[in-house]
């Protein structure tokens, strides 16, 4: 079973994931880091961040060629991003054909209050950030609950909303985890 793992950046996923692994036999695998060694393989970006800078069909051929690899994997948590907020506007993480190539079984869209997110991002010195303010993190979620539920769409999958709680992410890993395990 292929499961994605999606929320904005600075929400927490990873922190979530690292807990929902151990708890799990599900591996995770973060597509934009496939993606930027795709990329990188290619001499395209230097760096992970400027991925979402490259052209849009730069970007297509980079998710199919993702999607296509992981698409051969089982048992596996795909962390990436439902919306990739990008110079020209939102584009989709998960376009109708990595969706259908995925195969994805489930939907888990992990959020926290907006000014939360802000401050995480403003202590993260491992990453080149736009500088979104509070409003537009707020309007970055809501885009990603759109996705999430137009994916469903083309998969049947079924959509979880997770709240990361600050300090808590045992919680929201815990949630995931029984989600997984009614499969």
């Amino acid at each position: 079973m292929r499961v994605v793992m999606s929320g904005v950046a600075g929400v927490g996923k990873s922190t979530v994931l690292e807990i929902v692994s151990k708890g799990t036999q599900y591996d995770v695998v973060n597509y934009g880091t496939l993606m930027f060694e795709m990329a990188r393989e290619l001499s395209l970006v230097q760096n992970r961040d400027e991925l979402r800078k490259l052209s849009v069909d730069t970007q297509i051929n980079l998710q199919k060629k993702a999607s296509g690899a992981i698409g051969k994997m089982d048992n596996v948590i795909i962390d990436t991003h439902m919306a990739i907020k990008s110079p020209k506007g939102y584009l989709p993480g998960l376009p109708e054909w990595v969706v259908r190539e995925l195969r994805v079984s489930m939907f888990f869209l992990l959020e926290a209050d907006s000014s939360l997110i802000w401050e995480r991002r403003k202590k993260d010195p491992t990453r080149v950030r736009d500088k979104d303010t509070e409003e537009e993190i707020e309007e970055h979620q809501s885009v990603n609950r759109y996705y999430a539920v137009a994916y469903s769409v083309f998969t049947g999958a079924t959509v979880n909303f997770i709240t990361n709680i600050e300090g808590m992410p045992d919680i929201a890993a815990n949630k995931i985890i029984m989600e997984l395990k009614k499969e």
